[in-house]
């Protein structure tokens, strides 16, 4: 995921109640890391160029299921959820977080407040990371989300901000911490949907599971260089990201995701 300036959308005091549910904490300890920017106007479906295109209208339709998950969610909190926007590319995209390509894949900018997915990565996920199936695809989609619902909690802007004053392994721990908790909240989405519309069909669960196996930071070196470096982790382990999304995916409950205390990842 690109590393870029981090906007917390104007939030306002009642996401900092939402914050400290999160986290169960006094709001009055957090209350003055509450952003306070103004908000990004939110956007529809994206516009689709020459013919419908099964793969866009797939990714459009997984967004709009988050959006109904976590606007519930947050209106439970008497908080308005900031939808984000969805881009599409191919190849190459310039986002407020800089210059991407294919080999970044999927990822979230606070910056902007948009989700970009290279259609292309879902190919790599079915042939290259042996994780076919729709639902494997809708969870990489509801991870970069998750990466939406930290940036408008504060969460992004405390860990970027951190970061910077860290070495380059603390920062990577960090990262990490951040993925596992976008594991988790795609869970809590899963979780949530499935209650409220039945979006869970047999073995879905078993491919989302794969899915974030696959894509471990360990699994991806084993394959690329032979060997594993836990200290340049990013992401977290396959098994990391499997039982973070299955923390969500069982509880629904926000609680369930405080990465950043959590004594074993």
């Amino acid at each position: 995921m690109p590393v870029g300036p981090v906007a917390g959308g104007g939030i306002g005091l009642v996401i900092v109640a939402l914050i400290a549910m999160f986290f169960g904490v006094d709001p009055r300890v957090i209350l003055p890391l509450a952003p306070t920017q103004s908000s990004v106007p939110a956007s529809g479906p994206p516009s689709a160029r020459g013919q419908a295109d099964p793969m866009k209208d797939f990714v459009s339709v997984v967004l709009a299921d988050t959006e109904d998950t976590w606007s519930a969610i947050f209106r439970q909190a008497g908080a308005h959820y900031e939808v984000p926007k969805l881009v599409l590319f191919t190849g190459t995209v310039e986002s407020a977080c800089g210059l991407a390509q294919t080999a970044v894949g999927p990822f979230y900018c606070p910056g902007d407040h948009k989700v970009y997915i290279d259609l292309a990565f879902y190919r790599d996920l079915r042939e290259r990371f042996h994780a076919p199936g729709e639902f494997a695809q809708a969870y990489v989609i509801a991870h970069e989300v998750g990466h939406h619902v930290q940036n408008l909690l504060g969460i992004a802007g405390k860990v970027h901000a951190a970061q910077q004053r860290s070495s380059a392994q603390k920062g990577n721990a960090l990262s990490v911490r951040m993925e596992l908790q976008a594991d988790c909240l795609a869970g809590i989405w899963a979780h949530h949907a499935n209650r409220s519309r039945h979006i869970l069909e047999q073995g879905d669960v078993e491919a989302a599971l794969n899915a974030a196996s696959q894509i471990g930071d360990d699994r991806i070196q084993l394959r690329s260089r032979g060997y594993v470096a836990p200290e340049s982790f990013t992401h977290g382990s396959g098994d990391q990201r499997v039982r973070w999304f299955s923390s969500g995916l069982q509880s629904g409950d926000l609680k369930s995701c405080d990465t950043f205390n959590a004594a074993r990842l």
